[in-house]
């Protein structure tokens, strides 16, 4: 019985240390699940910004299109999918010349994190122009 009275005694002392280990261990918790959400968010428009560049690199590149045909292909891809994940979404053609075409595709993701602006993506897309060549030379 002593034993028991004491392992009591012993527990009324332990009161609100589970109070105290959460107030510890709470904020580094939210922490890593913002940071996951924000990553996450990071890869989604950086996604999006990569598919409307590889989209408007297939449009560019088949026969008779253009730099233009692939920025437009580009910016219409961006209306569709990027809503909010990809904010003030540009396309560019810029180091196109006859022989290659380059789809960039740049913006930026939303920061879920106060104090800290948003993050900048650019991604690109670029490919050799299809076109007729003679098999003599």
């Amino acid at each position: 019985m002593a034993s028991w009275s004491r392992l009591r005694r012993r527990c009324r002392g332990d009161r609100g240390d589970a109070s105290v280990q959460m107030a510890i261990v709470f904020p580094f918790v939210i922490i890593v699940t913002v940071a996951v959400v924000q990553a996450s968010q990071w890869y989604f428009a950086r996604e999006i910004a990569l598919t409307a560049a590889r989209e408007g690199l297939a449009a560019a590149r088949t026969y008779g299109a253009g730099p233009g045909d692939g920025a437009a292909r580009a910016r219409s891809v961006l209306n569709r999918i990027a809503g909010d994940s990809l904010r003030g979404a540009a396309v560019s053609t810029a180091g196109s010349d006859g022989q290659r075409i380059r789809i960039q595709v740049s913006g930026r993701a939303p920061s879920m994190l106060p104090g800290i602006a948003d993050l900048t993506i650019t991604q690109s897309a670029s490919g050799p122009v299809e076109r007729w060549t003679n098999p003599e030379g």
